[in-house]
Formats: structure tokens, C-alpha cells, sequence
């Protein structure tokens, strides 16, 4: 007879932790108890030895679907052989909340078979959840995470229900979102102006009717509302399009099962793990010619973003309207999704021509999660929302304070560090719109109070004019500013629990650098300390400022005049005003406006240059068009394409210049080369350099891993020729996977910095 005391920490709380343990302690004979605590799980358990390695083993190797296991210590202590059997004990009270909320999770088999049960009281019920389900952290107001601290305290539970949250056995055991159709939320179908037209399973089916018939319909899901349209009705997409300001941006779309998402897609291992997955993102996959897509969903885009039903409603419309749907977020433009009931009618009114909503309120707005297939097999998260956000990531070093950072300007996210983790919010947005900013804010206070962190350092970037530095400044908290770029590799070491130091890469669209100019094609030697900057693009003005993001042909008159000796105004600027385009040339002749060495700047001026986006209507756009014209050559004819990348030491920095490649590009240009050859000839070239350099600048300094970083390495034909030609000259590359590359994951990069300097 041994009794051992077992701490379980992570993910362990409103998962259905303490039942799993019951149910298996006493399968095996054990006794004593299981209760929550401040830390996570405590467990002490009595029995033979094998039993209890069992149960331990378990805990580790199968745990609840929902439980991220962080940490398990096993302490042998004296038998106390009073147990007469194992008992779930009441749970201790929190002074100091340390146990992470639980992701909202997709319905279970369990779940759904019971929707689809007419003899089950949950029949076609859209609210169905159990503790290995639903809605956890944009449902939570409060911790400890008890259904009075959720938005489901309007609710009371039936005695049916009620008998399932007291039972230990039960799989609803302490669900808190548990409920049926008689205690529960309800559906309603509203007009335009909110008049109630239908409820419940009625209004289920309008709404199905209302798609069918190429209406536009909002939805309240989990972390909001989206729009819906079918997704192959031509005229609905357009019109969409047309109310919600959205010119070119591709859309998602849910398809209705697995089946449907591969008559869809091209669709490989790792995108079909992640599809079905209980985190249920957004994949972006190869588009199949025959697919059944309206080609405004995403013009110009050889990839679809597609993802399956994550709640029981969705199920159950998908189902009836038996085809897919364009499901993209409640909104405007690039406002945040619309979340809370008001808001939702006054924002998105005028766009649908009905609602499709529910009385069980969103806390906190949480966005679909978006990831991509690697080559490697791999899963790479874009945008990290629903589904894993506020999952806590470790740190590869103990913080030695607590950290708040507050991220960037674009694709925000704010970020908390304390102990081992850091945990970062849901997808913020661009904090350029007023929204945005107040859901920053709330994100921030409520990350703060879940996690229990009293913030003893506020990591920022250095941009003075970023909304996100200039709150971090109002705090009455020590500042710490962290280079853009230095975030962007940092982020990279969290995601492969490496401390460096490496040779890292960022490439982006623009950061703040230490000089005071527009930093984007960054070769930094870099750990979590700090970082030393030994290489960059060869630096050119950004003629008009912001102007040339909008505009990429801006950028392709400033690469032009660095690469030949084109006087201004040629004749593939199309639909420009000659007197602007001269104004333009005479601006990059003097050399006015800021200065940059942007690699996404350099890819917009290399489409523009091709005769694609001379404006831009989402960011990156021509980039992302691009990268789909490169795609579309096989590999062995891009290899083909003559040009150079030189290499020039200024000052004992490495200064890479692509001018002899844009030269190269524009000579094959006006030879009549087909423009998608000349775009696959320039992802490799420049991959090709940049690898080269980099292998060269980490030899330098005795390093043998590089990290691959910055919303450049999104493009996935660019990432992987630069990651193939890395390994091939022996060097180990760290690639973004659970962090995005892009500006989602600088709130990461920020922390693990803020949280490795000594206080």
C-alpha cells in the first residue's frame, strides 16, 4: 500500500479534470481525493503501485480532450489508510488566480450525436456542450472560472441539468455552460432593425431560408458575429462585398463536413488534422479547379480559406442548407467583429437582411483562428484567435517579473508573462481603428485579472506614434521598449523553446528602428537579452510615407531609379496621373521621404513592376498576388531565371542589394518573359541570397541556427526556398508554428524579452 501526493498544473480547471481522475481512481481501486486549488490540480491517491503509475501515466499520456498538462510532480507520503474511497473535495479558494481558462473548443461526438438524437431532450438543440466542448473563454467574466463568473449566470438549470453538474460520472460534471432547451439560451430570427420574426428552431429555419435565396445574413457564434452568404451564389458574394466595403480581401468559407471541405480543397494531412481538430481554424489550402466557389470569394487568389462547423448551430445549419457558406466576421471594413447584441445591430443593420442571434452573451470577441499547411507536415498559425487563444505558451527562460506587453500597431495582440508562461490574447486588429482600441483595452484588463498578473514591467514597441506605446507610457508601470524586429525573432525562440542566441531573419513590411528609419529586412544575432544587428536590405527612400504602403508603385519607381537609370514616368505605371507620376520620380531623385529596407516593400515594388497591384486594398495584397503568379511555375523553370543579389560591407554591416535582380526583372519584363516566370525567378533568387547571407553572417559568429521571422515568411513558396536552402548548407532553421510570423506574435516576442531582463 503507497499514497502519493500528485500537482498537476496548466490547462486542468473547467476541463473536466477532476472527473477523468475520479472515474479512472476508482476503476483502478484507489483512494483519497482530487480537488482545484490557486496552482491547478491536487491530487493525493492511496493503492497498490501499479494503480497509481497507472493513473499517473494517464494523466500525462490521455488526459480530457480540453486539458493542456503543463507540469506533473509525483511525492511519495505516508499512507493514511482512512480513505474508504475517492472523493471529489470542494475546491480551495484562489487569492491569486494561476490556472489558465480553457480555449472555446468545437462540439464533441458525444455532443452532436445527442443534436442529432430525435429521442434526446438536446434534439436539434444549438446551445448543446459538456465539459469536454464549447464556449469557455468569451463566455468567462471572472475567475475562478464558476458559472456565476460566466455569461451563462442568467441561466438556471433545470433538474435535469442540475443532476448532471452534481454527478462526478457524469461528462457534464461542473460544465459550466451546461443547459437545454428548457434552461438554456434560446435562438431568435430578427429583421434588419431587430424585430423579433422567429425563435428557436424557427428561426433556424428562416434563417436557412433567408441564405438560399442570396439573402445576407448575421450570425452570433462563439466569439461573435459573422456575415453568411452561399458561398457559390456570384451576386450574393458581390453584394456582400459591395455593403461591407471589402473590395478584394478574400473571404472565408465553412463547409458543411470533411467531404465537402475536399470537394473544395486540395487538402494534405496536416490541414486536414487541423480542420477537424477541436480548435477548429481557418486552413488556407489549394483551391481546386472544379470547386463549386463563387470567384469574388477570393479574387485573384489561388488559395481558399476554409474551415468546418465549431458549435452546435452551425452544425445544424450547415446541415440544412446542405452547401457551404461564405462566413466572414460581423463588420466593416477592418473594424473588429461585432460582438455584443447592440453593437451588432447598429453596426451591421444595414448590411444583412436579417439575424440570426441568441440571449447567451460574448464576453470577450474572439475571431476565427487562421493557419497553413507547411511542407513539413506541420501546421503554421497566421492568426492566433478562437481555439487557441488564451492557451499559455511556455517561456524558455523563468520570468523574473511580471510582464504585460502590449504588442503592436497592426494585427494586435497583448501579451502577459509570469513564471514559466507567457499568454497572449485572442486577435486584437488594427488599433488604427477606434474599436479596436477600446477591445484592446478591455483585452488588457481582462487578460491581466484572469491570469492574475500585477504588472511589474510594460514591454512596448518604439514606435513613439504606435497607440499601443503611447498607452504603455500613461502606466504608472516601468517601461521596457523592444525593438520591433528583435520581437519579431524573440517570438520565433518562444515558439521553438530555444534561448538562443541565433542568426535571425526578419522580414516584414515596416518596424521601428533603433536608428530611427523604417527597419524590414533585418539580419540580427539576437537571444532574449538583446540582439546586434549585422545585416540589412540595402536601404531606399519610401516616397509619400504611408502613401507607398497604399500604393505599390511608389516603391517600384523608388527600386526602378536604384536598379537602371529610368529617368521617371515609364510606361508601365499604368492609370497614374503623369504629373503625380513625375512628382513620384522627382521625390525619389532628391531622395525625400523616409528611408527603408522593408523585403515587403520590395516584394510590392516587384509586382508593381510585373504590371500587377498598383494600389492595394488589404495589406499585402500585391504581395499575396505575387506569390500566387509565382505558384503557378514549376519549380525547376523559376531555378532558371537570371539575377543577382550583391552583398556590400558597410561599416561592418552586411548590405544586401537587390538592385541587380531588379534590373534583371525588368530587362525579362520588356523582353516579353511571361510575368509569372519572372515572379517565380524572383522568389528564388532573392530566397537563394537571403539564405547565403544568412548561413555567411551566422558562421561569422559562430552560430549554427537560424530563425526565420516577420510577416514575409507567411508567403509560403518564399519560406520554404529559404528554409531548403539553409538546411542545405547545414544550418538548423527555426520556423514560426503555434506563433504567427506577422505582427500577431510581437506581444509574445515583447514579453519573453521584458521577461528574461532582471528587474
Amino acid at each position: 500500500m503507497a499514497r502519493t501526493r500528485v500537482r498537476v498544473t496548466g490547462t486542468v480547471q473547467g476541463v473536466g479534470f477532476r472527473p477523468f481522475v475520479y472515474r479512472h481512481a476508482v476503476s483502478l481501486g484507489l483512494t483519497g481525493f482530487v480537488l482545484n486549488d490557486s496552482a491547478g490540480v491536487l491530487i493525493e491517491v492511496e493503492g497498490d503501485d501499479g494503480g497509481i503509475a497507472e493513473l499517473t501515466r494517464l494523466l500525462a499520456d490521455d488526459p480530457p480532450p480540453l486539458a493542456r498538462v503543463a507540469t506533473i510532480e509525483c511525492e511519495a507520503i505516508v499512507p493514511s489508510r482512512r480513505d474508504r474511497e475517492f472523493r471529489i473535495v470542494e475546491s480551495t479558494a484562489s487569492s491569486s488566480p494561476s490556472v489558465p481558462v480553457s480555449v472555446d473548443s468545437a462540439t464533441c461526438a458525444p455532443c452532436l450525436a445527442e443534436v442529432d438524437d430525435p429521442t434526446n431532450r438536446r434534439y436539434r438543440y444549438p446551445f448543446t456542450n459538456c465539459t469536454d466542448c464549447g464556449p469557455r473563454y468569451t463566455i468567462v467574466r471572472s475567475v475562478p472560472y464558476d458559472r456565476p463568473a460566466t455569461t451563462m449566470a442568467r441561466f438556471t438549470m433545470c433538474l435535469a441539468c442540475q443532476r448532471e453538474y452534481d454527478d462526478p460520472a457524469d461528462r457534464r460534471f461542473h460544465a459550466q455552460p451546461n443547459a437545454c432547451p428548457r434552461c438554456g439560451p434560446q435562438l431568435s430570427w430578427r429583421d434588419a432593425s431587430a424585430a423579433v420574426k422567429a425563435q428557436a428552431d424557427e428561426a433556424l429555419i428562416a434563417a436557412v431560408t433567408a441564405v438560399r435565396s442570396g439573402a445576407i445574413v448575421a450570425i452570433k457564434g462563439i466569439g461573435g458575429y459573422h456575415l453568411a452568404v452561399d458561398a457559390s451564389d456570384a451576386s450574393a458574394v458581390a453584394e456582400l462585398r459591395r455593403r461591407k466595403r471589402r473590395d478584394d480581401k478574400p473571404f472565408a468559407i465553412m463547409a458543411p463536413d470533411l467531404a465537402a471541405a475536399h470537394r473544395l480543397c486540395l487538402l494534405d494531412a496536416a490541414s486536414v488534422t487541423a480542420l477537424t481538430s477541436i480548435r477548429r481554424p481557418i486552413v488556407l489550402a489549394e483551391r481546386r479547379a472544379d470547386a463549386d466557389v463563387a470567384d469574388a470569394v477570393a479574387p485573384g487568389l489561388r488559395d481558399l480559406g476554409i474551415l468546418l462547423p465549431y458549435s452546435p448551430l452551425h452544425h445544424l445549419l450547415l446541415r440544412d442548407l446542405g452547401r457551404s457558406i461564405v462566413l466572414t466576421s460581423g463588420n466593416l471594413s477592418d473594424e473588429p467583429i461585432a460582438h455584443d447584441d447592440k453593437d451588432a445591430v447598429n453596426r451591421l443593420g444595414s448590411l444583412v437582411d436579417g439575424l440570426l442571434t441568441h440571449d447567451r452573451p460574448i464576453h470577450i470577441r474572439c475571431d476565427d483562428s487562421v493557419a497553413r499547411g507547411l511542407t513539413s507536415g506541420r501546421i503554421q498559425m497566421l492568426r492566433r484567435s478562437r481555439g487557441y487563444a488564451p492557451e499559455p505558451i511556455r517561456l524558455p527562460v523563468v520570468a523574473r517579473r511580471q510582464v504585460l506587453a502590449v504588442g503592436a500597431e497592426l494585427k494586435n495582440t497583448i501579451a502577459v508573462a509570469k513564471d514559466h508562461f507567457v499568454v497572449a490574447s485572442h486577435h486584437i486588429g488594427d488599433l488604427e481603428h477606434l474599436a479596436a482600441y477600446g477591445s484592446f483595452r478591455q483585452a488588457l484588463t481582462h487578460l491581466c485579472h484572469l491570469y492574475g498578473v500585477t504588472p511589474e514591467v510594460v514591454a512596448h514597441d518604439l514606435h513613439p506614434e504606435y497607440l499601443s506605446t503611447k498607452l504603455a507610457l500613461e502606466l504608472d508601470v516601468a517601461t521596457l521598449g523592444v525593438q520591433h524586429h528583435h520581437a519579431h525573432v524573440a517570438a520565433c525562440l518562444v515558439d521553438n523553446e530555444h534561448g538562443g542566441p541565433v542568426l535571425g531573419v526578419a522580414f516584414d513590411g515596416l518596424g521601428f528602428g533603433a536608428d530611427g528609419t523604417l527597419w524590414g529586412g533585418e539580419l540580427l544575432v539576437a537571444d532574449l537579452h538583446g540582439y546586434e544587428r549585422v545585416g540589412h536590405l540595402r536601404p531606399v527612400v519610401m516616397p509619400g510615407g504611408v502613401a507607398a504602403i497604399r500604393e505599390p508603385w511608389r516603391m517600384a519607381a523608388a527600386w526602378a531609379t536604384a536598379a537602371t537609370d529610368l529617368g521617371g514616368g515609364p510606361a508601365w505605371i499604368g492609370g497614374v496621373d503623369a504629373s503625380k507620376r513625375d512628382a513620384v520620380f522627382d521625390l525619389v531623385a532628391k531622395g525625400g521621404g523616409p528611408v527603408t529596407t522593408s523585403v515587403g516593400r520590395l516584394f510590392d515594388a516587384v509586382a508593381a513592376l510585373l504590371g500587377g497591384r498598383q494600389r492595394v486594398s488589404y495589406e499585402a495584397q500585391a504581395a499575396i498576388e505575387l506569390e500566387t503568379m509565382a505558384r503557378s511555375v514549376d519549380r525547376h523553370l523559376a531555378s532558371s531565371f537570371p539575377g543577382t543579389v550583391g552583398v556590400a560591407h558597410v561599416d561592418g554591416m552586411a548590405v544586401f542589394d537587390p538592385a541587380p535582380l531588379l534590373a534583371a526583372i525588368i530587362d525579362a519584363r520588356d523582353a516579353g518573359t511571361p510575368p509569372p516566370l519572372v515572379a517565380a525567378g524572383f522568389h528564388t533568387a532573392l530566397g537563394r541570397a537571403s539564405a547565403l547571407l544568412a548561413a555567411e553572417l551566422a558562421d561569422a559568429h559562430a552560430l549554427d541556427t537560424v530563425a526565420l521571422t516577420g510577416g514575409v515568411f507567411q508567403n509560403a513558396l518564399f519560406a520554404e526556398i529559404v528554409q531548403f536552402e539553409l538546411e542545405a548548407l547545414g544550418k538548423r532553421v527555426l520556423v514560426h508554428r503555434a506563433v504567427p510570423p506577422n505582427d500577431g506574435g510581437i506581444s509574445i516576442g515583447q514579453a519573453a524579452v521584458a521577461a528574461a531582463r532582471p528587474g
